[in-house]
């Protein structure tokens, strides 16, 4: 599997935030396959058209989606 790059918007600053996901072998509730950082905190799920729903890992966290994805590799 593929690992994809996510851009997330930070408000207030110049500079958007990027992270790398990688495969977990597992699949979300749309049946896509599940990623996740290294820290384990971004999960998400990413359809075969890139489509992006993020996943909880804790409580409170706020599920803001991405506003670009990339294929890696």
């Amino acid at each position: 599997m593929t690992e994809y790059e996510l851009t997330f918007p930070h408000p207030g600053q110049d500079a958007d935030d990027h992270v790398v996901v990688h495969p977990t072998g597992t699949l979300g509730p749309g049946g896509h396959p599940v990623y996740t950082d290294d820290s384990g905190i971004v999960r998400a799920e990413i359809s075969d058209r890139d489509e992006v729903r993020m996943l909880a890992t804790g409580g409170r966290q706020e599920l803001t989606p991405p506003s670009a994805v990339h294929r890696r590799g």
